[in-house]
């Protein structure tokens, strides 16, 4: 069972090329599905038939895992036992059959355009007093929501990744997909006065090309920008507590409320399917549903 596992994280770190965090979430579910087979008396991974996976997923299911979990739990076991069948590991892939539990898809919270100008001009106050960590608060700010960017490929960015002659940044994706995203001119103020005034008093040795750093000069992380995001959310009244997240949920809601078509905000948010891009033409619908009820004589 360990040499398995352990071969399975070599294939999916080398040959898959996944993140370290796609990675440890992967070996996190089959070492679960392993130790759950073990503990039925299986030696060998080889040995995993449907009914166990199935007393897997019911029993995290007996555990209180949500339905999203179980899905993505359901498809790691789908993906490993065809990693089994296809090196040879184990005769068939049980896993094929394994059906999983639809997720709950919730609307995502997200500004409207007053409260997104309102968190920008609340992190611009605070930078009056000529900060490096204002100058860099601001630019994160400007940049997630012009973007959409998630804050793991925020805090990825080098200084060479942002191109002032396109006003685009080259963003590195999940799966280590490069795509290029632009951005307007209040996010390139933002960057400018960040790079050539901010960074150069905060960054300190060690931080390489990064283009954030946190308060020790270092590269930030993304605590950090969580941190920054619900703190200046909480100073726009009646706006919604959201993350990083939000901002990129907002800033497609609001591009689609602009008249983007699903496509081009399928490209710029990094997408693999065009259906994770529709759910945000839900909330852009009930939006208007809202509106509609409010205003419409015989609503």
């Amino acid at each position: 069972m360990a040499a398995a596992l352990v071969d399975y994280e070599r294939h999916l770190t080398a040959e898959r090329d996944l993140t370290p965090h796609t990675v440890r979430a992967y070996l996190g579910d089959v070492g679960g599905i392993l130790e759950h087979a073990r503990r039925l008396g299986f030696t060998d991974p080889g040995q995993l038939d449907l009914r166990t996976l199935r007393s897997w997923l019911a029993q995290q299911q007996t555990l209180g895992r949500s339905r999203t979990t179980l899905a993505r739990r359901a498809t790691a076991a789908r993906v490993f036992t065809a990693w089994l069948a296809r090196t040879g590991r184990a005769p068939v892939d049980v896993g094929s059959s394994l059906g999983s539990p639809k997720a709950h898809r919730t609307l995502p919270s997200v500004l409207r355009a007053d409260e997104a100008a309102d968190l920008i001009a609340a992190a611009v106050a605070a930078a009056d007093d000529g900060s490096a960590i204002g100058q860099r608060d601001v630019a994160m700010l400007e940049l997630l929501y012009a973007t959409g960017i998630r804050v793991g490929e925020l805090v990825g960015l080098d200084v060479d990744d942002v191109d002032r002659d396109r006003d685009v940044v080259r963003v590195l994706g999940k799966g280590r997909k490069e795509r290029s995203v632009p951005f307007g001119r209040p996010a390139a103020r933002a960057l400018d006065s960040w790079v050539r005034s901010g960074r150069p008093r905060l960054v300190a040795e060690g931080a390489g090309p990064a283009l954030f750093v946190g308060a020790r000069g270092r590269r930030i992380d993304q605590r950090a920008v969580r941190t920054l995001v619900h703190r200046r959310i909480a100073e726009v009244p009646g706006a919604p507590d959201i993350g990083p997240h939000g901002l990129r949920h907002s800033a497609a809601t609001h591009l689609l409320e602009g008249g983007a078509d699903l496509r081009s905000v399928q490209e710029l948010l990094g997408h693999a399917s065009l259906a994770t891009t529709q759910r945000y033409t839900h909330v852009t619908t009930d939006r208007l549903r809202r509106a509609f009820q409010q205003a419409h004589p015989r609503a």
